[in-house]
């Protein structure tokens, strides 16, 4: 118990440690001399990954309330939120150290997104947090089919 607790935690401050790098990286829209355009399609990517893994978290929270209501709607939100936002930090932290296995993390990401983005467009009309997440998804789905065109072509980094 105690190692899957210190495994958990580590976890965590990994994948913080790797959102503040990317966060840090995309606050300039000009890529940095040096840096190929390439480059910067991999760090939005990554971004992309980390903003709709948090909102993914957030929604799946919300949909836990949702179902203490007696919502019982929100459990698949529930599940394919918490399944998307794990799917996200893992493409997030393969694309950011430009990993071998970019390729495999972009598609299930992007596939992740795509199902949890029309669960959730479901509840959108009426929750707002439910749309976010959506609109999150989405952005993210495009982000990682965008980045997958790069590494198809052969463009991506080494």
């Amino acid at each position: 118990m105690f190692r899957t607790s210190v495994a958990a935690l580590l976890g965590l401050v990994a994948a913080g440690l790797i959102g503040l790098g990317v966060n840090a990286a995309s606050e300039n829209t000009a890529p940095p001399s040096g840096v190929s355009p390439n480059a910067m399609a991999l760090q939005e990517c990554a971004k992309a990954c980390d903003d709709c893994k948090r909102t993914c978290d957030m929604c799946s929270a919300h949909c836990a309330a949702e179902l203490t209501e007696g919502h019982k709607l929100h459990l698949e939100t529930l599940r394919t939120c918490q399944d998307c936002a794990s799917l996200c930090a893992a493409a997030g932290s393969v694309v950011a150290r430009h990993g071998p296995f970019a390729d495999i993390a972009c598609s299930a990401c992007a596939d992740a997104c795509k199902r949890c983005g029309d669960a959730c467009e479901k509840h959108a009309a009426h929750d707002p947090m439910m749309k976010q997440c959506a609109e999150e998804c989405r952005t993210c789905e495009k982000a990682c089919r965008e980045m997958l065109k790069h590494i198809q072509a052969g463009n991506a980094p080494k």
